[in-house]
């Protein structure tokens, strides 16, 4: 965490929530339905409790301010972590820069509540607002915000409008303050926050290698520890690891016991055979520890690829150089 970053995301999600809204035109009508004047209504990042009492002070606004009604604010309630869109946090993602190839780990998800506060001074221009929003939110509608520009990071964020609400204040006697109107709209913002980039290595060097499958039919030598056992394996008969060969984890077939070389050669395997514990001859009742086994050789290709030339990066042209062995 003692890296320096600083993604700006939550002043991208403010910035792409009041873009929504900053484009409303209220139109007033006169008795015949005729237009009477229209306007775009003003928005701004700010508390509720902050016009409210703007309203309460100066109700007709007659003092030289820079407000009108109506007029929208907005602002960032809260966040919470949102355990149902977690990814794997060991995944990283890649992109190419000027200087080479950058990285990121998967982001965060987090839930950003915004309210949307809508002030007027009649109903009628407040249902002409709310009606102007609501149609786009079914109850979700996208935005297009470039998160991570370094990484080419664009996202499609999903707002969703949880509810609305209007709160009237009209009771008072004759020295009140006029009528009140005030909407509210609660949204989630569905939002990402991202670690910082970094610059990574590159693979200049590839192996590959290439072996083929291990079959029933192949032969394979145990090398046998003979001071931790007893008897003489029989050529055929079949052996086991387990308490019984019932419940056996692994069996094979003997090909033959070599008891100079102490050599246990087996095929037909099923199972893994797991070293120092004793594998038993169900018929011969023989059993010893065996210590390691010598797959036969099974190696086939080996592919060596490197960069041309070999200081290239990922911005950089180059060519690879392939080099194939095969082993027979």
């Amino acid at each position: 965490m003692a890296n320096v970053f600083y993604n700006r995301i939550i002043r991208k999600l403010v910035v792409g929530f009041g873009n929504m809204f900053n484009d409303i035109t209220l139109v007033r009508y006169n008795p015949d339905n005729s237009e009477a004047e229209r306007f775009l209504v003003p928005i701004a990042y700010a508390a509720k409790e902050h016009y409210v009492l703007r309203l309460e002070e100066d109700f007709n606004l007659d003092k030289k301010v820079q407000m009108t009604l109506p007029r929208l604010s907005f602002e960032m309630t809260g966040m919470t972590y949102d355990a149902t869109r977690k990814q794997n946090t060991n995944t990283r993602n890649f992109s190419q820069s000027s200087g080479g190839s950058v990285g990121q780990y998967t982001p965060v998800p987090y839930n950003i509540d915004f309210s949307l506060y809508l002030y007027v001074r009649n109903i009628e221009d407040g249902t002409q607002v709310i009606e102007h929003i609501l149609p786009y939110f079914t109850p979700d509608y996208t935005i297009k915000l470039n998160m991570i520009p370094e990484m080419g990071i664009i996202k499609e964020v999903p707002v969703i409008l949880n509810g609305v609400t209007q709160d009237i204040t009209y009771e008072g006697d004759r020295s009140s303050d006029p009528r009140m109107i005030i909407w509210t709209l609660n949204f989630t913002v569905k939002a990402n926050f991202y670690g910082p980039v970094s610059s990574v290595g590159l693979i200049k060097n590839s192996i590959t290698n290439i072996y083929n499958d291990i079959t029933p039919d192949e032969i394979i030598s145990f090398t046998i520890n003979t001071s931790t056992g007893i008897g003489s394996y029989q050529v055929g008969e079949t052996v086991y690891q387990g308490y019984t060969i019932g419940t056996a984890t692994a069996t094979a077939t003997v090909v033959s016991w070599d008891t100079t070389n102490h050599i246990l050669r087996l095929n037909n395997i099923q199972g893994n055979f797991v070293s120092n514990r004793p594998i038993y001859g169900f018929v011969t009742n023989a059993n010893y520890l065996f210590t390691s086994y010598d797959l036969p050789p099974k190696k086939w290709v080996t592919i060596n690829s490197v960069p041309n030339p070999a200081n290239a990066n990922s911005t950089t042209p180059y060519i690879a150089n392939t080099t194939i062995t095969e082993y027979r």
